[in-house]
């Protein structure tokens, strides 16, 4: 009787250990998944905070007002096609 119980014991200790190292297998998987995501969005933060400085430039603030303006140098020649 002692034997039946031990064996209905171990057989319980060997499913639920099947279980718990299929689970775990799963929360890896999940676990590099989000490293990788964290590793993109400190890439793409890195990108906003180079952007952020470039935004603070003479350049940029030309570039807009040349290209969303039409305001250009003085000493700029403008050709326009003829319509």
């Amino acid at each position: 009787m002692i034997c039946m119980v031990l064996v209905f014991l171990s057989g319980v200790l060997a499913v639920s250990s099947l279980k718990l190292q299929a689970k775990n297998a799963q929360y890896k998987a999940q676990e590099e998944e989000l490293q990788a995501q964290i590793k993109e969005e400190e890439k793409r933060s890195e990108e906003v905070k180079e952007y952020e400085e470039y935004v603070k430039t003479d350049d940029y603030i030309k570039e807009t007002a040349e290209q969303k303006l039409g305001l250009v140098d003085p000493n700029e020649i403008i050709f326009k096609p003829s319509r």
